[in-house]
C-alpha cells in the first residue's frame, strides 16, 4: 500500500515538471531544461577569470567559466552569523578550455547567457638598469 502511494506521488511530481525532492519548495523546470525561478529565467555568465594579485603566474586564468548570476540576495543568519542564500545555482561553476565550447554548451542546453571579454593587461617592458640611465627624463628621487 505504501509503495503504491509513493509511486503515485512520484508520478504526479514528474507530470508537473518539478525537479526537486522537496515538494514544499519545488524547482520548476521549463521545457528547454533550463531551471527557472518563478517567471525569471536564470542567466549564466561566461568569463575568463583574471589572475590573482598574490601570484605572478597565470595558472587559474586560462580556462573559461560558466556560472549563474545570483538571483537572490545573501542573508546573515541571526543565531550563528553564517552567510546563506536560497540560490542553489550559485554553486555551479563549469570550466571550459575555450570560449566557443562554453557558448556551445549553453546553446545546446537552452541556457541564456552573456559573455564577458577579459581585459588584457598592457605592461611596458623595462629593465632594472634603466633606473640608472643617463638619458632618464625624470630625475632620480631616492
Amino acid at each position: 500500500m505504501f509503495g503504491a502511494w509513493r509511486s503515485l506521488v512520484a508520478h504526479l511530481v514528474w507530470d508537473q515538471g518539478v525537479a526537486s525532492s522537496n515538494l514544499a519548495a519545488p524547482t520548476i523546470v521549463s521545457t528547454s531544461g533550463t531551471p527557472q525561478k518563478g517567471n525569471n529565467i536564470m542567466v549564466a555568465r561566461i568569463f575568463r577569470p583574471a589572475k590573482t594579485a598574490m601570484q605572478s603566474g597565470k595558472s587559474n586564468s586560462q580556462s573559461w567559466i560558466l556560472s549563474y548570476e545570483p538571483q537572490s540576495a545573501k542573508k546573515v543568519e541571526p543565531l550563528m552569523g553564517y552567510t546563506s542564500s536560497s540560490d542553489m545555482l550559485a554553486q555551479i561553476k563549469l570550466k571550459f578550455a575555450t570560449k566557443e565550447l562554453a557558448i556551445d554548451y549553453a546553446e545546446r542546453n537552452g541556457i541564456e547567457f552573456r559573455v564577458s571579454e577579459p581585459h588584457e593587461s598592457k605592461r611596458k617592458r623595462v629593465s632594472y638598469s634603466e633606473n640608472f640611465g643617463y638619458n632618464r627624463k625624470i630625475s632620480w628621487t631616492h
